[in-house]
């Protein structure tokens, strides 16, 4: 069975705090998780939702197929091509490639916004459940 993921990575910089939404699709099974994170960039923020969401499918969905969905361009061209020249990405996109090993086939798309809206609502839930 092909699971959905959808990843979303959110900072707010007035309150100095990040968080990842996670939201997974499985036939008739919905799981939702936001994840606090540690401050950090935006971009970041995507690049950990995904390490975090890998954690969570190693456990939930093991050897599964599985279809990420994400509305970062830079995190999504990352992963797909398996480079990026950001030094502070690099790290992030090697542990994600690394957790990829434990399922047959990784998938990742960008897709707009409005369409990321449940993982976007849980990573701002995750910045608000942080306290300080």
């Amino acid at each position: 069975m092909l699971i959905q993921v959808y990843t979303d990575g959110a900072t707010n910089e007035k309150i100095e705090k990040s968080g990842a939404g996670i939201y997974i699709k499985s036939g008739e099974k919905k799981l939702e998780y936001a994840v606090p994170l540690p401050y950090m960039s935006n971009h970041e923020a995507e690049f950990y939702a995904i390490i975090e969401a890998l954690t969570i499918c190693q456990t939930e969905f093991k050897g599964e197929i599985l279809s990420f969905r994400t509305d970062s361009k830079i995190a999504a061209e990352a992963v797909d091509k398996g480079k990026t020249k950001n030094k502070n990405f690099l790290p992030l996109l090697e542990t994600i490639q690394a957790q990829t090993s434990d399922f047959p086939f990784l998938f990742i798309k960008w897709i707009p916004e409005k369409e990321n809206r449940k993982a976007d609502q849980l990573a701002r839930k995750a910045i608000h459940q942080q306290t300080s």
